[in-house]
């Protein structure tokens, strides 16, 4: 048998985020061979994640983040089961590498096939399973390319925000930002009424005169006082139709607007835990 030292049992440890003692077991399985131990420790996350692959995981960390350029964004929801892994401060750091990592992808599965310290980022989320002890996955991937793209992070990582305006330009930094806030806050169905899929329209539309017929409309108005109520319905509902939330008297394309003439917001993506 090797004799294990305390210092192969923490670069095992440090390499792996494994406890103490799980390292300890690996190596002296693997008789000294560091490789063969970190294989070791990845296979029991493997039986880890078959068994808690049916498990909820609603649970844990929205990454937002912004190339040097400011012209590409991401967001990455890495989750978990429950909260106490969510908070939990390595957690939060290997979504965020993960999120940076996401940067220079252009799909889910490119992003799982990346390299993260030596192996792919799919094994090592199958390892970190292994280590937790919960089911750990990619959950939301998006992206975003725009001529200025700014981000916001909730207090919590429990909710992203991606915003796009139509140039940079002195202020684009703090507009975005504030827009992004505001997308956060409002929760808003789509960037403007052309956005709004048909359903929800009609869905809309259906419930305005089923309120009109029980408040005694005659039926040949509903239609246009329907319309009306939708009107209402995209200006509630819409990120640019929406009151600009630190100032109700502006909405949030008048906001941008007043930042610079010409600017506005051309997308935005949200991404929410729960």
């Amino acid at each position: 048998m090797a004799n294990i030292t305390a210092a192969e049992v923490n670069k095992l440890r440090q390499s792996t985020g494994a406890g103490m003692m799980d390292c300890k077991k690996a190596l002296v399985e693997a008789n000294g061979d560091f490789d063969l131990a970190t294989d070791l420790l990845r296979k029991q996350g493997q039986k880890v994640a078959a068994k808690r692959a049916d498990r909820d995981s609603s649970e844990g960390a929205v990454i937002a983040k912004v190339n040097d350029a400011a012209t590409r964004g991401v967001i990455i929801s890495l989750n978990c089961e429950t909260d106490f892994v969510a908070k939990n401060d390595s957690f939060v750091a290997m979504a965020t590498a993960i999120a940076d990592l996401a940067l220079s992808t252009s799909s889910k599965e490119e992003l799982l096939a990346s390299d993260f310290k030596g192996i792919s980022v799919e094994d090592k989320l199958t390892e970190q399973t292994g280590v937790i002890g919960e089911k750990i996955e990619i959950g939301d991937y998006r992206t975003m390319e725009a001529p200025f793209v700014g981000s916001y992070i909730h207090a919590g990582n429990k909710i992203a925000v991606l915003t796009g305006l139509s140039k940079n330009v002195e202020g684009a930094e703090e507009a975005a930002k504030n827009v992004s806030m505001q997308a956060a806050a409002m929760n808003p169905v789509a960037l403007n009424a052309a956005g709004v899929d048909q359903s929800v329209i009609d869905k809309e539309i259906e419930i305005a005169k089923d309120q009109l017929r029980q408040e005694g409309k005659p039926e040949g108005m509903l239609d246009n006082i329907a319309k009306g109520k939708l009107n209402r319905f995209f200006k509630d509902n819409t990120l640019v139709n929406q009151d600009y939330i630190k100032d109700n008297k502006l909405s949030i394309s008048a906001y941008v607007e007043s930042v610079d003439k010409g600017l506005e917001v051309v997308a935005f993506e949200r991404v929410a835990l729960g």
